[in-house]
């Protein structure tokens, strides 16, 4: 029962849950859809969900805060029964995009590129979708489609800072254009100077133009920022073993 006597019905429960949601209440947010769907369990409601079925919009946002979460499994079976329902148009496109997301951190990289493909194919021409397909094809080893994904990515929004942190590290780690690269990875910097994935992307750019005193102060930066990063930490012994090599840094010097 709530204060005035009535009871907590399962749409107050969502009403609640995306309050926390937005708050970043997550936990919190949870659990009133939890509560909500178990205490509307032997009805169905208003949109013809049939007892004990949860409905598509909370679907949404317990998927949304299991992801917040780090479950990602279960926030998987919550955005699937999203994208297969009749829920607004807006609210799917999102679905697939978190499906996306999570297959990509997860290393499943196949099914976030049909994902991230499947956004564009519904024509939303998102330069968000394009940035995060050019990543899941590139860690495919699909240089080309990549590349291309992520050129329309900035096409339509020139300062999307995760496309041009992308391209950048992509053209150096590549070597394709180093200059291109450097001046890339500088952008995707600029928009977001605190960003230790972009900041190591600058890093590796003057690395593989050989600046590895530029370099090793820009693996430091990123450190700073995420400590224990350990593809960064890598990137950050190769540099010093390159100054070492070249007689800039004291061989019993260490960080």
């Amino acid at each position: 029962m709530n204060e005035s006597g009535l009871p907590r019905t399962a749409t107050s429960a969502l009403e609640r849950a995306v309050k926390h949601y937005n708050a970043h209440r997550y936990e919190q947010a949870l659990a009133e859809l939890q509560a909500g769907r178990a205490e509307a369990g032997g009805r169905a409601d208003a949109a013809g969900v049939a007892p004990g079925e949860s409905s598509p919009e909370n679907d949404y946002y317990e998927g949304l805060a299991l992801t917040q979460l780090g479950r990602h499994e279960e926030a998987l079976l919550c955005l699937e029964k999203v994208v297969a329902s009749h829920f607004s148009f807006l609210h799917i496109i999102q679905a697939r995009m978190v499906l996306g997301y999570i297959y990509s951190v997860t290393g499943r990289y196949r099914l976030a590129e049909i994902e991230f493909t499947k956004v564009n194919e519904l024509g939303l021409q998102s330069s968000q979708a394009f940035a995060a397909l050019g990543y899941a094809l590139y860690a495919q080893r699909k240089v080309p489609e990549g590349v291309e994904a992520l050129k329309k990515a900035l096409e339509l929004d020139p300062k999307n800072s995760n496309a041009l942190n992308s391209l950048g590290f992509i053209y150096a780690e590549e070597q394709v254009d180093l200059g291109k690269a450097l001046t890339l990875c500088r952008q995707a910097v600029e928009i977001s100077p605190r960003n230790a994935a972009y900041l190591d992307s600058l890093g590796w750019a003057y690395f593989r133009l050989g600046d590895f005193v530029e370099a090793r102060a820009t693996f430091r930066r990123a450190l700073d920022l995420s400590p224990g990063n350990r593809e960064i930490a890598g990137h950050m012994r190769a540099c010093m073993e390159r100054l070492k090599d070249v007689g800039q840094e004291p061989a019993s010097r260490t960080r």
